[in-house]
């Protein structure tokens, strides 16, 4: 009789660093958005300036030296407390590991240093996980979260969903 053995699947830790993106980025994150199959795509060259001139404000998630994810947000005009998320994406091959969610918080981190204590976002209707993750966003911060209407489907020249305003805010402090 041979004894027994147990076999158990190698386990992987996966190391994910998080940066400011860089012009060098911009290609990358446009296929990232491309292949994602849900966000509104904008031009390659929009990323490239994005990545030029709201890096202060925008994330790349990079595992083994390859952007996987980011975050493009700026601060608010009119209301530079505000970090206002434009678009989250992860490529589809590092979906599932909590990466969306690190990234929103890493980004939150870094902007807070620099006064901004709110985050905003839009999400339309029919997107539950991001409603979801800007949820658990806010939960694990401690920051108010509230939905309110901001642009109705017919604002839009094509047939696009409505966009709701997502705000994950602190709580305001009672009298």
């Amino acid at each position: 009789m041979s004894p027994s053995q147990t076999r158990s699947a190698p386990t992987t830790v996966l190391t994910v660093d998080y940066r400011m993106p860089t012009v060098a980025d911009g290609s990358r994150l446009w296929e990232i958005a491309s292949d994602s199959k849900v966000l509104d795509v904008n031009s390659s060259y929009s990323y490239v300036l994005w990545c030029h001139d709201f890096a202060q404000t925008s994330i790349v998630a990079e595992v083994d030296g390859r952007a996987v994810g980011f975050v493009t947000g700026y601060r608010r005009q009119s209301d530079p407390s505000t970090l206002m998320v434009w678009q989250v994406a992860v490529d589809d091959s590092m979906r599932g590991h909590g990466i969306a969610g690190s990234m929103l918080h890493h980004l939150f981190d870094r902007v807070n240093r620099h006064g901004m204590v709110a985050m905003h976002t839009t999400i339309s209707p029919d997107n539950v996980p991001s409603q979801r993750l800007f949820e658990s966003v806010a939960k694990a911060r401690g920051l108010r979260f509230e939905r309110r209407d901001l642009f109705a489907a017919n604002a839009f020249p094509d047939s696009h969903e409505p966009e709701d305003l997502y705000m994950l805010e602190p709580e305001i402090p009672e009298p």
